[in-house]
């Protein structure tokens, strides 16, 4: 089971390494860490990844996104393939400048986890999602 983060967050907080791809060169990215974050809408993947498997935003999408405090910002977007348990998400991605990114309810609510919280841990419980 991955256990929680007790390096970047106190209290310690879910974390996954998942893979990135570039969807036109295949070229893949290890590894990346990934927040688990139940509260956020979507998934934002950190800048430095997205550079470092030569993907470009799209210039016709940027978001106004809200953060927990209600500051407001803008994010870019890119298209991109996340995967993460054996399952390949192809949406449209946020991008964020911090080194590691946030697993938000649109990648979540495809998977069915167990968070262990008295154990600080989380598994994989029944996933049957599809594709996205």
């Amino acid at each position: 089971m991955p256990i929680y983060d007790f390096s970047l967050f106190d209290p310690p907080a879910p974390w996954a390494k998942v893979i990135l791809r570039n969807p036109e060169s295949n070229k893949e990215l290890p590894d990346v860490p990934l927040l688990i974050d139940t509260g956020a809408d979507i998934t934002f993947i950190p800048y430095n990844s997205a550079n470092e498997l030569g993907l470009n935003t799209l210039h016709d999408k940027s978001y106004e996104v809200m953060g927990f405090d209600g500051s407001i910002s803008i994010a870019s977007a890119v298209q991109l393939e996340l995967l993460f348990l054996n399952k390949t998400f192809r949406v449209l991605f946020l991008l964020i400048d911090q080194e590691w990114g946030i697993l938000g309810r649109d990648i979540l609510n495809h998977l069915a986890l167990l968070f262990d919280g008295p154990r600080l841990e989380w598994n994989k419980h029944q996933a049957e999602s599809q594709e996205i």
